[in-house]
Parts: structure tokens; C-alpha cells; sequence
């Protein structure tokens, strides 16, 4: 199973990355067979807006290339599963997350993404995680993905969200549901 985990923290430290992370680290304890994790931090990367050119749509392909939107996008079709995670900016993700979903719509209309598995991630100081998870669970549907489960958690300084065992709890389910433990399906 190729496995690509995504955080959209601007922070290459932060709490997201660290949720993400729990999830990563479980999965290689898990056993599962012929496991590869890629790991990628846009912290540092630069994914521009969509442009609305349209292009995409007879191309197959964002034309955009001044960016790291099209690496991203390939290894996101040489995945089985994504793990993509953001922290919460004004109960929503944050911008390097949407714009990672606005020019996706570049692989949408061949359905590139389709059957693929998702963990949507959402970390938040107080609230919000809600809506961003309900995002990030929009653009899997969209794109025809499979959501195994979707993990949230709280924390404001680094580190805190490893404290919040609703948090740990959900990132064990969702490793469980890809192991095959439990029976894949949103429960948050």
C-alpha cells in the first residue's frame, strides 16, 4: 500500500504534522503488506491559486507549472491512501490547503483521484475543526474518494494535540480501518 500524508501546516513542526504523524507511525506498526509512506509538508512549498483558465479540462493536467502543485499531484495518483491534514484558520482550512484542493479540479475531470482512500485531518485551538473536516470530506467525495475515517484535534502550542486523547483515539481507529481491524466509515 503506497501511502501519501499531506499536512498543510504552514508550521513543518506543528500540531497538524504531529497528529498527521501518530496516524503515519501507527500505520508502520500495523503489518500491513508492501507499506510506503510519503510524507510532504507544504510548509515551504508554493501552490499557487487556481487561475479559472480551464485549461485543465482538455490538457488532463494543471498547465501551471511555476509551483509544486503537479509533483504533488502525481504522487497523489500513485497513492492508495491520502492522509491530508490542516489546521483550522477562521473555522475553515487554511489557504495552502485550499488552494491544494482548488487545483485539483485539474484531475477531476478523468477522475484521476477516484477510489482512492482518505483520512481527513483537522487541527484546531478551540473550534472550527468541524467545518475544515467537512471541507476536506467535500473534496474526497468530489473527487470519487473513499473516506475511511476522518481525525480531529485540539491544541494551540506544538505539541499539545498529542495530549488530547479524543484525538489519539480517532488517528487508532482510522490506522484500524485501513488495517482492516474495523470496518471502514466516518464516524466524526
Amino acid at each position: 500500500m503506497r501511502v501519501l500524508a499531506i499536512s498543510g501546516s504552514p508550521q513543518k513542526n506543528g500540531n497538524t504534522s504531529r497528529l498527521i504523524n501518530v496516524i503515519v507511525r501507527d500505520l508502520e506498526k500495523s503489518g500491513i503488506a508492501d507499506l510506503k509512506i510519503r510524507e510532504i509538508s507544504l510548509a515551504g512549498c508554493s501552490i499557487r491559486p487556481c487561475k479559472s483558465c480551464r485549461k485543465c479540462m482538455k490538457e488532463g493536467y494543471c498547465v501551471l507549472r511555476s509551483d509544486d502543485f503537479s509533483k504533488i499531484a502525481r504522487r497523489m495518483k500513485k497513492s492508495d491512501l491520502i492522509i491530508i491534514g490542516s489546521p483550522v484558520y477562521f473555522h475553515d482550512v487554511n489557504g495552502q490547503i485550499k488552494n491544494l484542493i482548488d487545483r485539483s479540479y485539474s484531475l477531476w475531470h478523468e477522475r484521476q483521484l477516484k477510489g482512492k482512500k482518505v483520512i481527513p485531518v483537522a487541527v484546531c485551538a478551540e473550534s472550527g475543526d468541524d467545518r475544515a473536516l467537512e471541507t476536506l470530506k467535500l473534496w474526497a467525495q468530489a473527487q470519487d474518494m473513499k473516506i475511511i475515517r476522518s481525525v480531529s484535534g485540539h491544541g494551540f502550542k506544538a505539541g499539545e494535540v498529542l495530549k488530547d486523547e479524543s484525538a489519539m483515539k480517532l488517528a487508532d481507529e482510522a490506522v484500524r480501518a485501513v488495517s482492516g481491524e474495523v470496518k471502514p466509515g466516518n464516524i466524526s
